[in-house]
């Protein structure tokens, strides 16, 4: 037997088949490939293309092509496609599956006294008007892209317009967290800025002398006053001795400036919709919050405001309208208010009632804790339809549920 030091000192050569008299070298370059002792050793010579004796089967190349990968570059072996992502989830990772979703915690009554008594081990579980009230806060909390701006009206002073605007700022506020302010539209010397404490003296009228030097939230927020619900107000200027008229083009620019910097604008417009400042408004707007009293004249009224709307190009924004019907006494009233209700429902996607509330007659300044739990319940539901109606994507509580 040859070791492999006899084979590198005599310099013989050996393939597969046997010895070869001449080792057959490319590019003058012979590899010596030496295995020691048993088997033999084998000498190892490259060429250009496998010579006659070399009867062993030519290796299959890499299925470089079976699944895509850069032109020339073998695929990722440990890599998979979407189509076979998409056909084997047997190892997908689900680790919210295997938790029980905990049972929430009661709000009030003896349901809440078991639950402190016992220190939480025995939780009956909300009320089923608890859990409505949760599944309304989760409906309002819920995103929608860009600015939007909501126009509160009504053709019929007296009837809860600026309340309304109040109040549901009040709530979208509290409940979404994320910014909302209220403008006061009304060319006639509006009184939302009087509902809120206010903060300084800056007007609408400011903030449009400013508007060109409006780079920010922080320089916006110089011209509002913010309640504690986190809603902001824009006053209008109520100074008898101002010669400032403010019409369409103005409050136009006031929607412009306020849409960059906050996600949710209220705009609690005049009650004549013949003017060119509220139509123009009206017409910026992504939604109507029409308000009603529960009075016949009052019906009346906001019935020619929509029927106006519909003939002037706006039936689509009367479709997608809120009726709110305020001011609704619970000892009853001398007006069949579920009738009042039908005949709106058929002409705007929801109708709403909010109940008679001592603290909202007075027209002060007025924050949510101050209502009765009924009044702050009713706006909760109101707030809930306005946000349903604010993108295609939201899933609704529109209808005529009272």
């Amino acid at each position: 037997m040859t070791s492999g030091e006899d084979l590198m000192s005599t310099g013989e050569q050996v393939t597969e088949s046997g010895p070869l008299a001449d080792p057959v070298t490319v590019a003058t370059t012979t590899i010596d490939l030496v295995v020691d002792p048993t088997p033999a050793p084998t000498h190892i010579t490259t060429t250009d293309s496998p010579t006659a004796s070399d009867d062993r089967p030519e290796a299959t190349p890499a299925a470089a092509d079976d699944r895509p990968g850069p032109r020339g570059q073998a695929a990722d072996p440990f890599s998979l496609t979407e189509e076979e992502l998409d056909g084997d989830r047997t190892f997908a990772f689900d680790g919210d599956a295997w938790v029980d979703e905990p049972t929430p915690v009661p709000a009030t009554g003896w349901r809440r006294r078991v639950w402190a008594v016992t220190g939480g081990r025995i939780n009956p579980g909300p009320t089923p008007e608890e859990q409505r009230l949760r599944e309304r806060m989760e409906a309002i909390r819920r995103p929608f892209g860009g600015a939007r701006t909501l126009a509160v009206v009504s053709t019929k002073g007296g009837v809860g317009k600026t309340t309304t605007t109040l109040n549901l700022g009040h709530t979208l506020a509290s409940i979404r967290g994320d910014r909302v302010v209220a403008l006061d539209a009304n060319p006639d010397a509006g009184s939302l800025g009087h509902r809120v404490r206010r903060e300084h003296g800056a007007t609408s009228v400011d903030l449009l002398a400013e508007a060109d030097h409006i780079f920010g939230y922080g320089d916006v927020r110089h011209f509002t006053s913010q309640a504690e619900s986190l809603l902001e107000v824009v006053a209008s200027d109520d100074d008898p001795l101002s010669a400032r008229r403010m019409g369409r083009p103005e409050y136009e620019r006031l929607l412009n400036v306020l849409r960059v910097h906050y996600n949710l604008v209220l705009a609690d417009c005049g009650t004549g919709i013949l003017d060119a400042a509220t139509r123009g408004v009206v017409q910026r707007s992504d939604q109507l919050v029409v308000v009603t009293g529960p009075s016949v004249d009052s019906a009346r009224a906001v019935s020619y405001l929509l029927a106006w709307l519909r003939e002037h190009g706006q039936a689509e924004l009367v479709e997608r309208a809120v009726v709110v019907v305020n001011g609704v006494r619970q000892d009853g009233s001398p007006v069949d208010i579920d009738s009042l209700v039908d005949h709106f429902a058929a002409q705007v996607r929801a109708v709403r009632t909010v109940p008679w509330d001592e603290e909202l007659a007075n027209g002060a300044v007025v924050e949510l804790d101050w209502l009765a739990p009924a009044t702050r319940q009713a706006y909760v539901q109101l707030a809930a339809v306005v946000v349903d109606g604010l993108g295609d994507e939201l899933a609704g509580e529109g209808g005529t549920g009272r």
